[in-house]
């Protein structure tokens, strides 16, 4: 069993994530005498649907049971009115409901319980929970899904994880009129992992309308297998990008759906897969943070880019990642203009190479490195 760096509230809480990052066994693990409903259970979907107030009364019919699961609460939405008033009653009883959508819930219009329950997601695995397990050019390849990282045949395992999304939560959910077309905007736009969203060229590579496209990358995310960077514009000096950076949440699972042939070349995808691989790092970072931190990107309209920015009350960070052993003079360029506008921010660059350089006043670390060592539980400068 690796142990995950998730740290639990002691109230009650919503635990999203994408399928497969072992949400249902950490709380198994973490949680052996909890109350469980599993709504991936065909039986209980049926009782539960048909009968939303029998968690009441299970409930009342174990008093013994100070923390009650309810497993993809999303296929039943109706059933977090009963919570709410269960926890209403006080009878000091956690309740965690996990999900790996939220789209059912908002388009039902339920309020994830008016506040009385915290928003908490699960990761894909990070390096340093690995340890030495890690391997960064694997890592690259096959992603560090657990239900992939665990399996025989991580490639089948892949393959297989995307067309059951696409039908058990997509095709079963009613969520897109033509599951054709939303498999072939799935393949089209992993060509938009790193880079920033186009939706009207898209648009037009999957034949549908651009509102189509935008509906689609919306239910991506609220399936949580993708997400979006806004720009960083805080005290902007200069004309800015508007159009936000896209990122499956997985390098596997990016590389699974980005097609490949003669014309395609082999580090262009590995440099978007690393890039992915830092940004799920970072994002698993702010997440699990107390204090409230942004991770963003900064692109002017002449084309100067930093990757990351992370931003909050004491880390100020501009991280530039890129794929390759040895830097030249080109790979500093969007580091100083960003430095030059934010003297405050701490440039940092990651590469491909083996050792730690200070260049122009920029460090630069190998990103196996710095992502071994990045650690939940300390700040980011506590990793360089």
């Amino acid at each position: 069993m690796i142990k995950r760096w998730f740290s639990p509230p002691s109230t009650g809480y919503f635990l999203f994530g994408p399928r497969g990052t072992g949400k249902t066994t950490w709380l198994k693990e973490s949680y052996p005498e909890a109350l469980w409903i599993d709504l991936l259970q065909p039986e209980s979907l049926r009782n539960y649907s048909a009968y939303p107030e029998r968690l009441g009364e299970l409930v009342h019919a174990h008093p013994e049971k100070k923390v009650v699961i309810l497993d993809e609460v999303q296929r039943v939405p109706e059933l977090l009115s009963v919570v709410h008033s269960l926890i209403e009653e006080k009878r000091k009883i956690q309740f965690i409901l996990t999900g790996s959508s939220s789209r059912k819930l908002k388009r039902e219009g339920v309020d994830l319980l008016a506040g009385r329950a915290l928003l908490k997601e699960m990761y894909p695995f990070v390096a340093g929970e690995l340890k030495e397990q890690f391997n960064l050019q694997k890592a690259l390849t096959i992603g560090h899904l657990p239900l992939v990282v665990d399996a025989e045949d991580p490639d089948a395992t892949l393959r297989t994880y995307v067309a059951l999304y696409l039908k058990e939560e997509v095709q079963a959910e009613g969520l897109v009129r033509n599951l054709g077309d939303f498999s072939r905007f799935l393949e089209i736009i992993s060509f938009s992992h790193g880079a920033q969203l186009n939706a009207s060229n898209i648009a037009r590579e999957c034949c549908v309308s651009r509102k189509t496209v935008e509906n689609y990358i919306q239910i991506a995310q609220d399936l949580l297998l993708a997400f979006t960077l806004p720009v960083f514009t805080r005290r902007a000096k200069r004309a800015l990008a508007a159009h936000p950076k896209f990122y499956f949440f997985d390098p596997g699972v990016f590389r699974s759906l980005r097609p490949f042939g003669p014309v395609d070349h082999p580090l262009e995808i590995e440099g978007a897969a690393l890039e992915g691989l830092v940004a799920e790092h970072l994002r698993a970072w702010v997440g699990n943070q107390k204090k409230n931190y942004e991770l963003s990107f900064w692109r002017t309209r002449s084309g100067l880019e930093v990757d990351f920015i992370l931003y909050g009350s004491d880390q100020f960070w501009a991280i530039e990642v890129k794929n390759s052993t040895h830097l030249s003079p080109s790979d500093f360029h969007g580091l100083f203009a960003f430095k030059q506008d934010f003297p405050e921010a701490k440039p940092l660059l990651l590469y491909r190479g083996k050792e730690r350089l200070l260049q122009k006043e920029i460090l630069c670390i190998p990103c196996e490195e710095f992502l071994s060592k990045l650690s939940f539980e300390a700040p980011i400068w506590k990793h360089v």
